[in-house]
């Protein structure tokens, strides 16, 4: 522990960090780099390690998230957990994605406590993933567990597999949506969602 009271702690597999290094040690060679040099000598373990953090929500399970803080309460409004920041990999590239989501559900007798709406959203995001797919699986895991009568999931993000390579469109941001519910039939309540958040799905 350092003087600011931060003790930095590691929880990595060891076994899974030495292998994966050994193949970043290749792919710096392949790539031109010379990993023996001073400023590569620890990054490819560095580099190991991050992806097993990138990479975390294929060990999580999002439904025990939300069912270790369910109450019961006769609450029948939208709630909105919203700007919810996210970071990804693109399953394509393997390089980031990154922005925010907006996360709605209107209660039928149970509520979740807030904090674990974005736990669930950062178990998904720590996969790889595209950002459709990452839209549905929120809203179904909130579906599922909660059996509210309505889910409205929006996410807005920059994607850099768009913005380093390819078109190399830099201020490109694409938005996905997924609904349930009260949200998916009434249009009243998907509007109330979208004015809230302040996006335009128009």
């Amino acid at each position: 522990m350092n003087d600011f009271g931060y003790q930095k702690i590691d929880d990595y597999c060891d076994e899974k960090t030495e292998r994966l290094a050994a193949l970043y040690k290749e792919t710096l060679t392949l790539l031109g780099e010379d990993p023996a040099r001073e400023g590569l000598l620890a990054t490819p373990t560095r580099v190991a390690k991050a992806m097993q953090f990138f990479t975390q929500g294929y060990h999580q399970d999002p439904q025990a998230i939300l069912r270790s803080a369910l109450f019961v309460e006769d609450y029948r409004q939208m709630v909105i957990v919203k700007n919810i920041e996210i970071y990804s990999l693109c399953e394509h590239h393997m390089v980031p994605f990154f922005g925010k989501a907006h996360v709605a559900y209107i209660p039928n007798g149970k509520i979740v406590g807030l904090s674990k709406i974005p736990r669930v959203v950062d178990v998904f995001a720590r996969r790889l993933q595209v950002q459709e797919r990452l839209t549905t699986q929120i809203k179904q895991c909130i579906q599922e567990v909660l059996e509210p009568l309505g889910v409205a999931v929006v996410i807005e993000a920059q994607h850099l597999c768009m913005s380093m390579r390819g078109v190399q469109k830099q201020n490109s941001v694409t938005t996905t949506s997924d609904f349930t519910g009260a949200f998916l039939k009434d249009p009243r309540t998907r509007d109330e969602f979208i004015q809230l958040i302040g996006c335009d799905l128009r």
